[in-house]
């Protein structure tokens, strides 16, 4: 099993991306598509997600992109609102995935 510390929605540059939540989420799946990558998997093989937002308004947008970056069957998920974030972070994500 593979298990993802959770990413937020930092640039390679090192720095939090601004802009909307729908760019930030796309920021946070990149950063973990590339950890994936590197442990030789994908997000066909996660089967466990976990997502922590700062504001559940946020959520349906989050849900939107995230949503994209899986397929049937989509993994267990929980969603989990907290005061603050690491960094100020708006988002962030952890997975647990399956080596095949």
């Amino acid at each position: 099993m593979i298990f993802t510390s959770g990413q937020v929605h930092l640039t390679l540059e090192g720095k939090l991306l601004d802009g909307t939540i729908e760019e930030q989420t796309h920021q946070v799946m990149k950063n973990l598509k590339n950890i994936l990558e590197k442990a030789g998997v994908s997000f066909s093989n996660v089967v466990k997600t976990t997502i922590y937002v700062t504001d559940m308004s946020n959520y349906g947008r989050i849900n939107t992109v995230y949503g994209g970056y899986f397929s049937d069957p989509f993994p267990a998920r929980e969603v989990v609102c907290v005061k603050e974030l690491p960094l100020g972070a708006k988002l962030e994500i952890s997975l647990v995935a399956v080596r095949p």
